[in-house]
């Protein structure tokens, strides 16, 4: 096989430079297994297995195959780990809408969007529900008056909510909660407006629970010293603790970009170890004996890591955390074994475990973010190593230092950012430059300082001399916040770009030679896909009671109330800033709430909902080429001319996206985009079709096969 041989030879010539590629392959593998719209069978795992054999059969027998070879049991690699680990999660999923008493052991404590308190329980009984069935985490959003019990990891509580199964996308190819809360083990989530009550106190002496009092103790302390948006901000940043941040702060630190400084990741386990690590290795060097007879720089590594495992416990050990810890105990140990720590070779480590340990992550904007700042300012900054512009005085090298980190840094994530966050901040750079110097210089030493002076009653020490850092810090956020233009909304991408353009980015990094340069050429050519991006004329919702039409004024909804998650993810995902009442005003329908009429391309479409709807269903069965009802298809008459999207057809099909062609109408629903996977299990067989549809062409978006159907017009 001609093309098989110049691949070997073409991988044979990076010998020496393959090894960054090993987390590559085997995150495409990873990747692969949740693209897939069916879980794999005993008889797939078994060829899979066959095929690893002979692959690892061609590396002994052919050697300069052996890297072409070697990826492919990778991507062969990632698969299997991929679904191992979705075996190694599986617990029961409620199948149904509960209501009633609930009880559980307190395992987590959060906030919720709505800025509720937020329990995560296990050891969970329902009532009426055998334990078979039970999930074994579920978690609840306390609403209505509460403070009757103040939570903590341990305590078994008692109260009375509702639950429901994780909901999927709320349109296809959105984001799947489903198979978030999967890899959570969330069983169910909901909410109560009852007081929750305490059952049993917590278990002594529980690492856990010790852990967490010291963490709110710290809070707290950290608060009092610092009132105001100040306290709330170290607090944040020390302990993970985030309720004393107002929802105005956090916006403004979203939209100047600097909302990373709040996530305890990368940047400030970095910060902190590399502290911890240089103040050591000095600190001891200041004593002659022992600068000339012990390695400092290990003894540094090894203080850098206890106090990187200290603040990961502190921080409440979130899946951010731990991998920031794995990336900074990665580089630590190439200092203990005498290898340059900031390498490529180090970051593809980090990332191997990672992967390996948690490969759901993937596909989260955590990893992908850090990972790829990571990667490129190493790059980078390797490819500057030898250049005219580290010969300048050393206070210019160190402002060309930031100015370059920053951009690298903010260019390599924006992307990831805007195709998760639907959101681009124009002034990051400007933000950055302003204030992660101080969180570097000031913030984070004075906090190991006021660590460090805490037992002996002068923590607040520390923290005076944080305090003008964070206020500086917060009134830079506030300040580029509030300049016209500071943020653009994007529309999402389509699954493929991010894909895509990351392997492109790759291999500009990663490949050696001037071939590098035709991964330009890929990330181009993503980044063009993304342009092009065709959002769905009409979006509606899996139980039919809202709808969403695309107009020159951007989505207009059929609501101003109701079905909220849904709009407010269709209009991020449009890339459009409104919020649902302004939407649900602008023109687009006709006709009275219940009983609404658009027009799209001249295919006029019905939207049923509420009371008096069977009586207004039957009516556009008439009017309209296609009728959007929240009934039941009994509920529509016997017509047979009816071209109708009824809620039994919801129900088994999910939210569903409809494309205007001509006088075709296109659709493709979210059961088509998922799947049948471990996660996503639907119920019953795929419904017949509404009539008139035919299965045929293929989706002009590029998401799945859907099935068009010619209007019959009046």
């Amino acid at each position: 096989m001609p093309a098989f041989a110049m691949a070997a030879r073409i991988l044979d010539a990076q010998r020496g430079a393959l090894f960054p590629w090993v987390p590559v392959a085997f995150g495409i593998g990873i990747g692969a297994y949740f693209a897939l719209r069916f879980e794999p069978g005993p008889g797939l795992w078994l060829l899979a297995a066959a095929l690893s054999i002979l692959l690892l059969g061609g590396c002994l027998r052919f050697g300069q195959a052996r890297p072409l070879l070697i990826a492919l049991l990778l991507i062969l690699a990632g698969l299997g780990a991929a679904a191992l680990r979705t075996e190694l999660v599986a617990e029961p999923v409620l199948g149904f809408r509960y209501h009633g008493a609930i009880e559980g052991r307190v395992i987590a404590i959060d906030r919720s969007a709505s800025d509720k308190m937020r329990l995560t329980l296990d050891r969970v009984v329902l009532e009426r529900v055998d334990p078979k069935r039970t999930p074994s985490r579920v978690r609840v959003s306390l609403h209505g008056l509460q403070g009757f019990v103040t939570p903590e990891p341990g305590l078994t509580v008692i109260l009375t909510g509702h639950l429901a199964p994780p909901e999927g996308p709320v349109e296809p190819g959105g984001f799947d909660f489903q198979r978030q809360a999967w890899f959570k083990r969330l069983g169910a989530v909901g909410y109560t407006r009852t007081p929750v009550l305490a059952l049993a106190p917590a278990e002594e002496g529980r690492a856990g629970l010790a852990v967490h009092r010291l963490r709110m103790r710290i809070s707290a302390a950290v608060q009092n010293a610092l009132p105001g948006r100040a306290g709330a901000f170290a607090a944040a940043i020390t302990t993970g603790d985030r309720s004393g941040m107002d929802a105005e702060t956090l916006e403004d630190l979203r939209k100047s970009n600097l909302a990373h400084l709040l996530a305890i990741s990368g940047l400030h386990m970095g910060m902190l170890t590399g502290f911890v690590f240089s103040a050591v290795r000095y600190g001891l060097a200041l004593i002659p004996w022992v600068a000339l007879h012990w390695p400092l720089h290990k003894i540094g590594a090894v203080a850098a890591l206890g106090s990187g495992a200290v603040y990961l416990a502190l921080s409440g050990g979130s899946v951010a955390t731990e991998r920031a810890y794995i990336m900074v105990a990665v580089m630590l140990a190439a200092v203990l074994f005498d290898r340059r720590a900031l390498t490529i070779r180090a970051v593809a480590l980090a990332a191997l475990i990672v992967l390996t340990l948690r490969p759901e992550v993937l596909a989260g904007p955590g990893f992908q973010m850090s990972f790829a700042a990571t990667t490129a300012l190493i790059a980078v900054f390797g490819a500057l190593r030898d250049t005219n512009l580290w010969r300048w005085h050393p206070a210019f090298r160190w402002v060309i230092a930031l100015v370059v980190s920053s951009a690298i840094a903010g260019l390599a994530t924006a992307p990831v950012a805007a195709a998760h966050f639907n959101r681009v901040p124009h002034y990051g750079l400007i933000a950055n430059l302003l204030s992660v110097p101080l969180m570097g210089a000031v913030v984070m030493p004075a906090a190991v300082l006021a660590a460090v002076l805490a037992p002996l009653g002068l923590g607040w020490v520390g923290l005076a001399i944080m305090r003008p850092a964070i206020e500086w810090i917060l009134g830079v956020a506030q300040w580029v916040a509030a300049l016209d233009g500071a943020v653009s909304h994007v529309a999402s991408p389509p699954p493929l770009v991010l894909p895509v353009l990351a392997l492109g980015s790759l291999f500009v990094l990663l490949w050696q030679g001037r071939a590098r340069w035709a991964g330009a050429l890929v990330g181009v050519a993503a980044l063009s896909l993304w342009a092009l991006t065709e959002r769905p004329d009409v979006l509606v919702t899996g139980d039919g009671g809202l709808i969403g039409v695309m107009t020159s004024d951007g989505r207009a909804l059929s609501k101003s109330r109701g079905g909220g998650f849904s709009a407010r993810s269709w209009l991020e995902n449009d890339g459009d800033a409104a919020d649902q009442i302004v939407a649900a005003g602008r023109p687009g329908f006709d006709g009275v709430p219940g009983n609404l009429v658009t027009s799209v391309d001249g295919v006029r479409i019905a939207h049923v909902s509420g009371r008096g709807a069977e009586a207004s269903a039957i009516a556009a069965c008439a009017n309209a080429d296609l009728v959007i009802a929240a009934l039941d298809r009994a509920a529509l008459g016997s017509d047979p001319d009816c071209s109708a999207i009824d809620r039994e057809f919801l129900r088994a099909m999910g939210p569903l996206a409809l494309y205007v062609d001509d006088d075709r109408i296109r659709f493709v629903t979210v059961r088509q985009t998922t799947g049948t996977r471990r996660w996503s299990r639907w119920s019953g067989p795929v419904p017949a079709v509404p009539s008139n549809f035919e299965p045929g062409s293929v989706n002009r978006a590029g998401l799945a096969p859907v099935r068009p159907t010619r209007v019959a017009r009046q």
